[in-house]
């Protein structure tokens, strides 16, 4: 048996922001709870959307303590701000930090057991949907939008938990690309390799089949196509990449990841390493390794990726190509090549111990050992 978790309705283009007003109406929320990054507040991102609402009428409060990595701590203090707010619906607006953090707050209003921000981790026996979130991504890269998954991070702890609940997915995903256009080059090159990473990892977990398939496939072309021109900021490599990179969600969230996320959330909890940038060093080496267990899914990866005469390559060959074509794609953009100014060597087994823990390690096609994990992150010293 498998399971698909898709949002109930989704926009997609230029300008579909204006759709949010009937939404909320339609949906009878009298006021609205607008999760945002400071961020995106201060550089008038966030006013796009709120400009929509004031239009409309629609009362909200705005709620922007959150973190590039989101903290308990932001989580806590949201939930009391959305009590206070009198709201009764969710606007997320922003990159994963946005998203994620809406989510709990909405779990954890609507399941108010869970109190406890640890105790949603992993696959939280949650009763009820969250409050309705309306999702407006600012990064095409986390597709938090449309997915069952979130991350917090336990500063107290040095560790991010990953927490799985179809509870938490968005009612309305709005991708709009112009909510994107002023993401600057290396958080627009950080997110879309989060997004590659996405794709390439949902194809080869071991949770992938035919209809997932399909979605990461086609995210793998759209972004390898889109990627480069949404760093320069063309209209098409920035609708690309908001349509590639949700596509993405729309696969790896009902099916899972791969030691790649597991490494770089381990990153993200120690170093505050960003997550896109993290998963981008990473991929090309976790790729390497995981290639013995992955059958002819690099060929796919490769011809995706756009590489030439696929079809006639031997096993070896396509496997290097697939490699290399992620490889190149992150140095076109900007990506650092090794993890050599971001780990310290005393800090590699506590690194390893909480990538072997974390949720998206079980779903790597290839079962590694700590040992593995630790020789993966010093290759990359």
């Amino acid at each position: 048996m498998a399971r698909i978790v898709l949002n109930e309705t989704s926009y997609h283009g230029a300008g579909c922001i204006r759709e949010i007003p009937a939404e909320v109406k339609g949906r009878g929320i009298q006021k609205v709870f607008v999760c945002s990054d400071p961020d995106l507040v201060k550089f008038g991102v966030t006013k796009k959307v709120l400009d929509v609402l004031d239009a409309a009428n629609i009362p909200y409060t705005l709620y922007s303590e959150i973190k590039p990595n989101p903290t308990i701590e932001n989580v806590q203090t949201g939930v009391k701000a959305y009590k206070e707010s009198g709201a009764n619906g969710i606007i997320a607006i922003g990159g994963g930090s946005s998203m994620d953090t809406a989510k709990a707050v909405g779990i954890i209003i609507a399941n108010p057991e869970f109190e406890d921000v640890r105790s949603l981790e992993g696959v939280a026996p949650t009763k009820n949907p969250c409050v309705p979130i309306i999702a407006v991504p600012t990064t095409a890269g986390t597709a938090a939008e449309v997915t069952i998954n979130y991350v917090i991070t336990d500063v107290e702890k040095k560790r991010k938990f990953v927490c799985v609940d179809v509870h938490d997915i968005p009612v309305v995903a709005v991708v709009d690309p112009e909510m994107m256009a002023t993401m600057p080059k290396g958080l627009t090159a950080a997110t879309g390799m989060d997004a590659l990473t996405h794709a390439i990892e949902g194809y080869i977990t071991k949770g992938a089949w035919e209809m997932t398939d399909m979605f990461h496939l086609k995210a793998i072309e759209l972004i390898s196509k889109s990627l480069r021109g949404a760093v320069e900021n063309t209209k098409e490599g920035r609708e690309g990449m908001a349509l590639g990179q949700y596509v993405a969600g729309m696969g790896f969230s009902n099916v899972g990841l791969g030691i790649v996320h597991s490494m770089a959330h381990s990153l993200g909890a120690v170093y505050d390493t960003p997550h896109g940038v993290a998963n981008a060093i990473l991929l090309p080496t976790v790729m390497e390794y995981n290639a013995e267990c992955t059958g002819e899914k690099y060929r796919d990866i490769a011809k995706a990726m756009g590489v030439e005469g696929t079809e006639n390559m031997t096993q070896e060959e396509y496997r290097k190509a697939a490699v290399d074509a992620v490889r190149q794609l992150s140095k076109d953009v900007g990506i650092p090549q090794d993890l050599k100014a971001i780990v310290k060597d005393e800090d590699v087994d506590f690194l390893s111990q909480s990538a072997m823990d974390d949720a998206c390690r079980p779903g790597n096609p290839k079962d590694p050992t700590l040992e593995d994990i630790k020789a993966l992150y010093r290759s990359l010293m």
